[in-house]
């Protein structure tokens, strides 16, 4: 082969894999948003037993790949929101889910790749709602996965004599076969971090008819599991230590899997034949077998399993907060209450985190592992909102008291209120990338970070105020209220003074850019603490612990009325704006 057909060669190859992958995103991505966002609380649900998390993650699996499954389940488990425990079932039922999703890709109907394309793009262009977008987003990137595959393997098929030489290394039914190929597949799909796109190309090659025999696509298909845990092990960087010992948990899992499947080939190579004469189904099928296996045998197993990670990961500092929002709790809504309001204290921690390492990047120079933390704080945050808000709706199910239902309200408002907070911290943090430390003068710096020091306190004391067993939340919404009013007296006195200099040229223009975005960005996160504290200064906002354990009667039909949009567009028409 000449060196242009090669360098052709390679570039076809990478460029219908380039497709594939492509295609697997957004396939992924449009099934993510099909699904909506409630899908933490059902993991929360189903997790709780093996069988329902296994089956759960599988269907995750299915839909969005093992990497997209375990990636969001580690963001779970660093918000607090799952055990490390009860991720293992689901990111087993993802292994095999993924399996299942390869299913559909071996079977023989590229032809009709573009017919997925042109309908999935139709679909998601004319479709207006965000599900309706997001099955022809799937559609199209269903097309485009065997696009891709048709075009590597028309690429492959000219060289298949190049192709049979380099690869007959690989040979399950040899130790160093086995070694070989399970070793190039893991580094191949470490590099791609997607085991579809590795099984993708076996297909390929399957069809250009490099590989004729089940023992040597084998080995490929063992490696393929090891080297897609690498997207799970970079996912974890910057997050808690469960988090990461989440992230160690797939690839122990898939290592042992491996070890059994090797130990268990002559079943396999026994049994896999049979299911189909054509090679490229019996790969798939090999695929599914080897994770189906090595899953309903680990399964009973996964107390153990979560051990030995913490074993093989330990750490002194104590296991990370978790959440406190048990939706058995949701039967008694005084609890639930409870759970929520010790929620929000939990993620204000998550806040004063943030705010205090914000701290760190102004005075110390850039370190990326602190700026990591913060972002994956933010994430936090978010994923809490997300949970919280998802939590207090279902509570609206269920009868409420007048009171509960006001206090819901304010408890809806707070959690508003604490993600706005952890967004502005996460501007200070941007902020503070760039240095000012080498462009604001001492007396002006001094200014600032006292207003800095005032805004960590008055967090401070939200933090203490969102304790459920507090007698009075009135009280607590007081001191906050009057460490506000110190803040915002400083605040007005040192931007009054700043601006005379600013008038006077005395500081430069960058200088009071920089000052301007500091302090608006702490004066509008005081103003998101100052609604929290209104909330909770509010009479009904406390805890009736007479109705703790009592449950509610049941809800009744609903009286509203039917309404016609038509009576209101009618009047929106008559706008000139229009």
């Amino acid at each position: 082969m000449s060196a242009l057909n090669l360098f052709m060669l390679v570039f076809k190859i990478l460029g219908g894999l380039a497709i594939f992958l492509l295609g697997m995103n957004i396939l992924s991505e449009g099934l993510r948003n099909a699904v909506g966002s409630k899908l933490q609380p059902l993991l929360a649900k189903t997790t709780k037993n093996r069988i329902s998390g296994l089956g759960l993650g599988t269907t995750l699996g299915t839909a969005i790949h093992s990497g997209p499954t375990i990636v969001m389940l580690l963001g779970f488990v660093n918000a607090g929101l799952m055990t490390l425990e009860q991720t293992l079932a689901p990111m087993m039922g993802a292994n095999i889910g993924t399996t299942l999703a390869m299913q559909a890709v071996s079977f023989k109907i590229t032809d009709y790749c573009y017919h997925a394309i042109s309908v999935g793009l139709i679909l998601s262009l004319v479709l207006s709602s965000p599900k309706g977008k997001g099955i022809g987003r799937s559609i199209l990137g269903f097309g485009l996965l065997f696009l891709g595959m048709t075009t590597m393997s028309s690429s492959i098929s000219n060289y298949k004599d190049f192709f049979s030489y380099y690869l007959q290394g690989s040979d399950g039914n040899t130790f160093s076969g086995i070694m070989i190929g399970v070793l190039l597949s893991t580094i191949l799909t470490s590099i791609w971090q997607s085991s579809g796109a590795t099984i993708a190309i076996v297909f390929a090659l399957i069809t250009a008819g490099v590989f004729t025999e089940l023992h040597q696509v084998f080995p490929i298909i063992l490696g393929a599991q090891i080297g897609k845990c690498v997207t799970a092990l970079m996912g974890s960087l910057g997050t808690n230590i469960e988090a990461r010992r989440t992230a160690l948990a797939p690839l122990l899992f898939n290592v042992l899997s491996v070890i059994l499947a090797i130990i268990a080939r002559p079943l396999f190579y026994d049994v896999i034949p049979m299911t189909s004469s054509d090679l490229l189904r019996q790969t798939a099928n090999l695929n599914t077998a080897v994770m189906l296996f090595s899953a309903l045998l680990l399964l009973p197993f996964t107390e153990y399993l979560a051990k030995f990670v913490r074993f093989l990961l330990p750490s002194q500092r104590p296991i990370p907060e978790s959440t406190h929002l048990n939706y058995l709790l949701i039967e008694y809504p005084e609890q639930a209450m409870v759970a929520v309001i010790s929620e929000l204290q939990r993620v204000s921690k998550v806040c004063a985190n943030s705010l205090y390492l914000t701290a760190h990047v102004i005075l110390h120079s850039y370190d990326r592992s602190t700026v990591m933390h913060i972002k994956m704080n933010e994430k936090v945050v978010n994923d809490i909102k997300l949970a919280l808000r998802e939590y207090l709706w279902s509570m609206t199910k269920k009868y409420l008291s007048r009171r509960q239902i006001i206090l819901s309200n304010h408890l809806i408002r707070c959690t508003n209120d604490i993600e706005r907070i952890g967004d502005h911290i996460d501007q200070l943090c941007d902020l503070s990338i760039n240095r000012p430390l080498n462009v604001l003068d001492k007396e002006t710096f001094d200014a600032l970070f006292h207003l800095y020091e005032k805004a960590i306190f008055i967090l401070d004391l939200v933090i203490q105020s969102l304790n459920p067993k507090l007698q009075s939340f009135q009280e607590s919404a007081m001191t906050i209220l009057n460490a506000r009013d110190q803040y915002i007296e400083s605040s007005i006195e040192i931007k009054e003074k700043y601006m005379s200099n600013v008038e006077t040229h005395e500081v430069s223009s960058i200088a009071a850019i920089y000052f301007n975005e500091y302090v608006s960005v702490l004066d509008r996160m005081i103003r998101h603490i100052e609604s929290i504290a209104l909330a909770q200064n509010h009479d009904d906002f406390w805890i009736k612990k007479t109705k703790l354990n009592k449950k509610p009667k049941e809800l009744g039909e609903s009286n509203v009325s039917s309404i016609d949009p038509s009576d209101y567009l009618s009047k929106l028409h008559t706008s000139d704006y229009l």
